[in-house]
């Protein structure tokens, strides 16, 4: 069988490090001619190189131009300073290139190797005296930390008499062609990936705080469009090397709706396990072959925009289902979601700053960084607009790509007033979850209390859901689309706000007497004067800016036929009129408007 060829930045498949006294005569080169044998391309150290003290130039290039190093821990391995130097250096260009590491524990407990006991320890209380003879101390320190960090390393451990070596030989074979002639390729993260830097850093720091008994299961959650897929899929790359399977499984959300948890357990299966195909009878076969067949094995598992609970369940329903040293990552708009699954290691993500929203948008927009200087208005109003949303910033980025200063000046204006329909959908997707009680509550939030304290909130809405809104509101807050700030005010992205509105005109776009909620200033007026208020509306919130107070013309008796009106806000107006007749429904009241005489 051959293997696909390699990009030209690589000159072997394969880099052996091991002790040649040892292993070389037996298990190594067994090993070496398996891997020939299947048409991998290996570089083993041969005596040549390894008779000298220092790690020459050709054998330091070999390991930074290979995409596999295979590390042979032998009973003797740590009494030649080479070897360790060898790993201390295919270490580094693993955190630098992106080299995979397969370490393979040969008749040495994976313990001894970590913590430097037995044979390990002896070896190297040997070499420590000698360095302190040729008084080089950096050296020891470097190859203990080497050899802990290595074997965090997915790899293959061998005991006499618990297996045959050609057996071992054969999965090492499988894994490392399995690795090549896939490509292990990287999942695309983004055309333009910014913002990544602070935050992959920040999950890699979860990730260490692991879980001997199964998997480690940590939330990445935030609103529509901020980012979560992509900074799963980074940090998905950087990682995946290092489990013995792995698998991205995007779109949880619309694949279990529209295909069931069946399909996605065989995706699962098919990607961890390679058996190309899986057919299953019932969703609860699923289950039970994931968690029999997986148990046992250090698995990578992302879980790409959840949105129920029972997904969560039907899929990694506990972290016993996985192998110890096993890493779930899920990402979600619903933070309660994280917390219903115990899942108590989570990451916000947050809107991007000034700067990387700049980059961003002039790379949609320009394909470049340099950007012709009478653009520099327009740019920095449209990334205010975003307001550091990665959706949002391509989206227009895209749709304005060639455009003149003018045409951005006017698309601006539109999309102040009506956003793309694409950001749109997307942010309507976490509306469309909500309950029919937590639909209306939010419409209220965003139409009528921006910049409220909370307090306040919660005061004026139990005159319309009792104390149930306090519910509604936390769960407002766990999807993302409000947020409660140090102040214990309520704010919500503008972008939050734009879809809130829309949606609730689209009740009666053209008579907003029978809407449930007033906000808009030139409808709230028309209704006054025409006198066309119905039972349907609920709530009126008028605000006039303090610098643009206005005369409403109006007849006093406007609010008789609002049978339903509870919460009546009025600040800053004019009116011509005192109020004639208020209806017995109204439980808040609060009117700062002057009366014209």
């Amino acid at each position: 069988m051959a293997v696909t060829s390699l990009s030209q930045a690589f000159m072997y498949d394969v880099f052996i490090n091991f002790r040649g006294l040892d292993t070389r005569q037996g298990f190594t080169g067994h090993l070496r001619k398996a891997l020939d044998d299947s048409g991998i391309h290996v570089f083993v150290d041969d005596e040549g190189i390894q008779s000298g003290k220092k790690i020459t130039p050709e054998l330091k290039k070999a390991i930074e131009k290979s995409r596999i190093a295979i590390t042979v821990f032998s009973t003797n391995y740590a009494s030649s300073s080479f070897c360790l130097d060898e790993l201390a250096l295919i270490l580094d260009c693993s955190k630098r290139n992106g080299l995979l590491v397969l370490p393979v524990f040969y008749k040495v407990p994976p313990c001894h190797v970590r913590h430097q006991q037995g044979n390990y320890a002896e070896a190297l209380a040997r070499l420590e005296k000698r360095l302190l003879e040729e008084r080089r101390h950096r050296s020891m320190e470097n190859w203990k930390m080497a050899l802990n960090e290595v074997a965090d390393h997915a790899g293959f451990s061998f005991e006499d008499g618990k297996e045959y070596e050609h057996e071992l030989i054969e999965k090492i074979v499988e894994r490392v062609f399995s690795f090549i002639n896939n490509g292990e390729e990287k999942l695309h993260v983004a055309d333009y990936p910014v913002g990544l830097g602070s935050q992959v850093p920040e999950i890699r720091k979860l990730l260490d705080v692991g879980c001997d008994d199964g998997a480690h299961m940590i939330g990445i959650h935030g609103m529509g469009g901020v980012g979560k897929s992509t900074l799963a899929r980074a940090v998905y790359n950087l990682i995946t090397d290092k489990f013995e399977g792995s698998c991205f499984l995007q779109n949880v959300r619309e694949e279990s709706n529209k295909h069931g948890l069946k399909h996605i357990h065989s995706i699962i299966l098919s990607e961890v396990l390679g058996m190309k195909k899986i057919n299953l009878a019932s969703e609860q076969q699923g289950i039970s072959i994931i968690k029999n067949r997986l148990k046992r094995k250090k698995v990578l598992l992302v879980l790409d925009d959840v949105d129920q609970h029972k997904q969560l369940q039907g899929i990694a329903g506990s972290p016993d289902w996985f192998g110890p040293g096993s890493i779930v990552i899920i990402t979600t708009r619903d933070k309660q979601l994280l917390a219903s699954h115990e899942v108590k290691t989570t990451h916000e993500v947050k809107e991007l700053n000034k700067e990387d929203a700049l980059k961003l948008l002039k790379f949609k927009a320009f394909r470049m960084e340099d950007v012709d200087p009478t653009y520099t208005e327009v740019l920095n109003q449209v990334v205010t607009y975003a307001s550091g949303i990665p959706l949002t910033l391509e989206v227009i980025g895209s749709n304005l790509f060639g455009k003149s200063v003018q045409e951005w000046e006017s698309a601006i204006k539109q999309y102040k007033r009506i956003p793309s329909n694409q950001i749109l959908e997307m942010l309507k997707v976490s509306f469309d979850s909500l309950g029919e009680e937590e639909k209306s509550v939010f419409l209220d939030i965003v139409c009528c209390f921006k910049g409220y304290k909370l307090s306040e909130i919660e005061e004026k809405l139990r005159a319309l859901y009792d104390n149930c809104m306090k519910y509604h509101i936390g769960v407002l807050v766990e999807k993302s689309l409000i947020k409660i700030n140090h102040d214990e005010r309520v704010t919500f992205h503008d972008l939050i706000e734009d879809i809130g509105k829309r949606i609730d005109r689209q009740q009666s776009p053209r008579e907003p007497g029978k809407r449930r909620r007033l906000w808009l200033q030139e409808d709230i007026i028309q209704v006054l004067r025409d006198n066309s208020g119905t039972s349907e509306i609920k709530i009126i919130c008028l605000y006039f800016p303090i610098s643009d107070i206005q005369v409403v013309e109006w007849d006093g008796n406007a609010f008789t036929n609002m049978k339903s009106l509870k919460i009546l806000i009025v600040r800053n107006g004019i009116f011509s009129q005192h109020i004639s007749y208020l209806p017995e429904s109204l439980k808040v009241l609060e009117w700062r408007a002057q009366v014209s005489f």
